[in-house]
Protein backbone atom coordinates (compact mmCIF):
# COMPACT_ATOMS: atom_id res chain seq x y z
CA UNK A 1 0.00 0.00 0.00
CA UNK A 2 1.11 3.54 -0.63
CA UNK A 3 0.19 6.86 0.91
CA UNK A 4 -0.81 10.32 -0.26
CA UNK A 5 1.06 13.34 1.02
CA UNK A 6 -2.26 15.08 1.65
CA UNK A 7 -5.84 13.92 1.56
CA UNK A 8 -8.81 16.22 1.12
CA UNK A 9 -12.09 15.61 2.92
CA UNK A 10 -15.47 17.20 2.29
CA UNK A 11 -16.01 19.55 5.26
CA UNK A 12 -19.78 19.14 5.09
CA UNK A 13 -20.12 15.38 4.74
CA UNK A 14 -16.77 14.31 6.15
CA UNK A 15 -16.37 12.04 3.13
CA UNK A 16 -13.18 11.61 1.13
CA UNK A 17 -12.57 13.89 -1.86
CA UNK A 18 -9.10 13.04 -3.22
CA UNK A 19 -5.48 12.39 -2.40
CA UNK A 20 -2.72 14.67 -3.63
CA UNK A 21 0.94 15.48 -3.22
CA UNK A 22 2.91 18.60 -2.53
CA UNK A 23 6.43 17.21 -2.28
CA UNK A 24 6.11 13.94 -4.19
CA UNK A 25 6.59 13.64 -7.93
CA UNK A 26 2.85 13.56 -8.70
CA UNK A 27 -0.51 12.71 -7.18
CA UNK A 28 -0.14 9.19 -8.59
CA UNK A 29 3.38 8.55 -7.28
CA UNK A 30 4.66 7.62 -3.83
CA UNK A 31 6.65 10.28 -1.99
CA UNK A 32 9.38 8.36 -0.15
CA UNK A 33 9.39 10.41 3.03
CA UNK A 34 5.60 10.35 3.25
CA UNK A 35 5.72 6.57 3.04
CA UNK A 36 8.43 6.56 5.72
CA UNK A 37 6.31 8.74 8.05
CA UNK A 38 3.41 6.33 7.57
CA UNK A 39 5.56 3.30 8.40
CA UNK A 40 6.88 4.86 11.59
CA UNK A 41 3.44 6.22 12.44
CA UNK A 42 1.84 2.79 12.15
CA UNK A 43 4.47 1.33 14.48
CA UNK A 44 3.72 4.03 17.04
CA UNK A 45 -0.02 3.57 16.59
CA UNK A 46 0.38 -0.16 17.18
CA UNK A 47 2.39 0.49 20.35
CA UNK A 48 -0.42 2.52 21.89
CA UNK A 49 -3.39 0.68 20.38
CA UNK A 50 -2.32 -2.86 19.38
CA UNK A 51 -4.99 -3.41 16.76
CA UNK A 52 -4.27 -6.01 14.08
CA UNK A 53 -5.25 -3.44 11.43
CA UNK A 54 -2.30 -1.23 12.47
CA UNK A 55 0.18 -4.08 12.33
CA UNK A 56 -1.19 -5.20 8.96
CA UNK A 57 -0.99 -1.64 7.62
CA UNK A 58 2.60 -1.38 8.87
CA UNK A 59 3.55 -4.55 7.01
CA UNK A 60 1.78 -3.52 3.79
CA UNK A 61 3.34 -0.05 3.84
CA UNK A 62 6.75 -1.55 4.55
CA UNK A 63 6.46 -4.14 1.77
CA UNK A 64 5.50 -1.44 -0.73
CA UNK A 65 8.48 0.70 0.35
CA UNK A 66 11.05 -2.12 0.38
CA UNK A 67 9.95 -3.40 -3.03
CA UNK A 68 10.95 -0.05 -4.54
CA UNK A 69 14.36 0.33 -2.90
CA UNK A 70 17.62 0.31 -4.83
CA UNK A 71 20.37 -2.11 -3.80
CA UNK A 72 21.78 0.20 -1.10
CA UNK A 73 18.35 0.43 0.63
CA UNK A 74 18.24 4.24 0.47
CA UNK A 75 15.29 5.37 -1.64
CA UNK A 76 15.07 7.90 -4.36
CA UNK A 77 13.08 10.94 -3.21
CA UNK A 78 9.94 9.46 -4.76
CA UNK A 79 9.34 5.71 -4.93
CA UNK A 80 8.24 6.00 -8.56
CA UNK A 81 11.99 6.05 -9.29
CA UNK A 82 13.96 2.83 -8.81
CA UNK A 83 17.17 3.73 -10.65
CA UNK A 84 18.80 6.58 -12.52
CA UNK A 85 20.00 10.03 -11.58
CA UNK A 86 17.11 11.23 -9.43
CA UNK A 87 18.12 12.51 -5.97
CA UNK A 88 17.94 10.17 -3.01
CA UNK A 89 16.23 10.88 0.28
CA UNK A 90 18.46 9.52 3.01
CA UNK A 91 16.09 10.85 5.68
CA UNK A 92 13.44 8.36 4.54
CA UNK A 93 15.75 5.44 5.26
CA UNK A 94 16.48 6.73 8.78
CA UNK A 95 12.78 7.21 9.51
CA UNK A 96 11.92 3.71 8.27
CA UNK A 97 14.77 2.23 10.34
CA UNK A 98 13.23 3.86 13.42
CA UNK A 99 9.83 2.45 12.52
CA UNK A 100 11.29 -1.03 12.08
CA UNK A 101 13.04 -0.85 15.44
CA UNK A 102 9.89 0.48 17.12
CA UNK A 103 7.81 -2.39 15.77
CA UNK A 104 10.53 -4.92 16.63
CA UNK A 105 10.37 -3.83 20.28
CA UNK A 106 6.63 -4.44 20.32
CA UNK A 107 6.13 -7.70 18.44
CA UNK A 108 9.09 -9.82 19.54
CA UNK A 109 10.06 -13.20 18.10
CA UNK A 110 11.23 -13.99 14.58
CA UNK A 111 9.37 -11.07 13.04
CA UNK A 112 11.14 -8.67 15.40
CA UNK A 113 14.50 -10.09 14.37
CA UNK A 114 13.62 -9.67 10.68
CA UNK A 115 12.72 -6.02 11.33
CA UNK A 116 15.99 -5.48 13.22
CA UNK A 117 18.06 -7.08 10.47
CA UNK A 118 16.53 -4.80 7.85
CA UNK A 119 16.99 -1.73 10.07
CA UNK A 120 20.65 -2.63 10.65
CA UNK A 121 21.22 -3.07 6.91
CA UNK A 122 19.63 0.32 6.20
CA UNK A 123 21.70 2.01 8.87
CA UNK A 124 24.92 0.34 7.70
CA UNK A 125 24.28 1.72 4.23
CA UNK A 126 23.64 5.18 5.64
CA UNK A 127 26.76 5.08 7.85
CA UNK A 128 29.02 3.67 5.13
CA UNK A 129 27.84 5.73 2.16
CA UNK A 130 25.73 8.70 3.27
CA UNK A 131 27.10 9.83 6.64
CA UNK A 132 29.35 12.88 6.65
CA UNK A 133 32.96 11.82 7.14
CA UNK A 134 34.41 15.30 7.75
CA UNK A 135 32.03 17.52 9.76
CA UNK A 136 33.98 20.66 8.80
CA UNK A 137 32.81 20.16 5.21
CA UNK A 138 29.09 19.86 5.91
CA UNK A 139 26.17 21.44 7.75
CA UNK A 140 24.73 18.13 8.94
CA UNK A 141 25.35 14.47 9.65
CA UNK A 142 23.79 12.66 6.69
CA UNK A 143 24.16 13.64 3.04
CA UNK A 144 21.67 13.28 0.19
CA UNK A 145 18.42 14.26 1.82
CA UNK A 146 15.68 15.85 -0.26
CA UNK A 147 13.25 18.35 1.17
CA UNK A 148 11.24 19.05 -1.98
CA UNK A 149 12.02 18.68 -5.66
CA UNK A 150 9.88 20.67 -8.08
CA UNK A 151 8.21 18.75 -10.90
CA UNK A 152 5.53 19.71 -13.44
CA UNK A 153 3.07 17.71 -11.32
CA UNK A 154 3.55 19.00 -7.77
CA UNK A 155 3.11 22.34 -6.03
CA UNK A 156 6.34 22.65 -4.05
CA UNK A 157 8.96 25.33 -4.62
CA UNK A 158 11.84 22.93 -5.11
CA UNK A 159 14.41 23.49 -2.39
CA UNK A 160 16.71 21.41 -0.26
CA UNK A 161 17.52 18.87 -2.96
CA UNK A 162 20.51 16.62 -2.24
CA UNK A 163 21.38 18.22 1.09
CA UNK A 164 21.61 17.42 4.76
CA UNK A 165 18.20 17.85 6.41
CA UNK A 166 17.61 18.35 10.13
CA UNK A 167 14.97 15.61 10.46
CA UNK A 168 17.23 13.21 8.60
CA UNK A 169 19.99 13.88 11.11
CA UNK A 170 17.54 13.47 14.00
CA UNK A 171 16.15 10.10 12.85
CA UNK A 172 19.65 8.92 11.93
CA UNK A 173 20.75 9.56 15.54
CA UNK A 174 17.55 8.04 16.92
CA UNK A 175 18.08 4.85 14.92
CA UNK A 176 21.74 4.61 15.98
CA UNK A 177 20.73 5.13 19.60
CA UNK A 178 18.01 2.47 19.32
CA UNK A 179 20.59 0.03 17.93
CA UNK A 180 23.16 0.83 20.63
CA UNK A 181 21.01 0.67 23.78
CA UNK A 182 17.53 0.19 25.14
CA UNK A 183 15.23 2.92 23.91
CA UNK A 184 12.32 4.40 25.79
CA UNK A 185 10.05 6.04 23.30
CA UNK A 186 8.84 9.51 24.16
CA UNK A 187 6.31 9.83 21.38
Amino acid sequence: DSTYHTFYMDPVTGGPVRGATKQGYSDDSEWARGQAWAIYGMALSYRYEPLPEYRDAFNRLLAFYVKRLPADLVPYWDLIFTDGDEPRDSSSASIVACGLLEMADIVGGEQAEAYRVLARRMMKSLVDTYAVKDPSLSNGLVLHGTYSKKTPYNTCRGEGVDECVSWGDYYFMEALTRLARNWSTYW
